[in-house]
């Protein structure tokens, strides 16, 4: 986890928020991680992250059994041809049952899937490669996003 946090921080205009006891944020971020695009160093206002690392099962979201020691799973916003590649169907036609506890596997995110979300439970050899890739993929796109919003005068 700590790699891809790091990596994740060496991407120019990445911004990798982690909540910690006492902050801003509720108690159930806590630990977590939260990647944006954010080239000012400022957590963005109105946007999502391109990119999570959660530590816990969340209300609705236990499927994936991240409350074990040692459990996180990374999830990626990713476009519709790369979701179709790495999962085999559309985001919103999603239809196979999965194993979302599955460690070292590329699956749609449990919640989320249909919104162009994948997810992988402790990314090990078989896949660490490719969520640092598409996570540099997700912040490409971010970025692209914050800068048409700029050029139309939205921020």
């Amino acid at each position: 986890m700590e790699q891809i946090i790091a990596t994740v921080r060496g991407i120019d205009g990445a911004l990798v928020v982690v909540p910690e006891p006492g902050g801003d944020f509720p108690e159930p971020a806590w630990g977590d991680a939260f990647f944006y695009y954010a080239p000012d160093g400022q957590m963005p206002q109105n946007i999502q992250p391109y990119g999570t690392i959660v530590t816990k099962n969340y209300p609705g979201d236990d499927a994936s059994d991240l409350d074990p020691p040692d459990r996180w799973r990374v999830n990626i916003h990713v476009d519709r041809a790369t979701f179709r590649e790495l999962t085999g169907e559309e985001p919103r036609g999603l239809s196979r049952r999965r194993d979302y506890a599955a460690v070292d596997t590329v699956l749609p995110h449990p919640v989320y899937g249909a919104h162009g979300w994948i997810s992988v439970v402790n990314p090990g050899e078989r896949t660490t490669d490719t969520v640092v890739q598409l996570l540099l993929s997700a912040h490409e796109a971010a970025r692209s996003r914050f800068e048409r919003r700029h050029e139309l005068g939205r921020q």
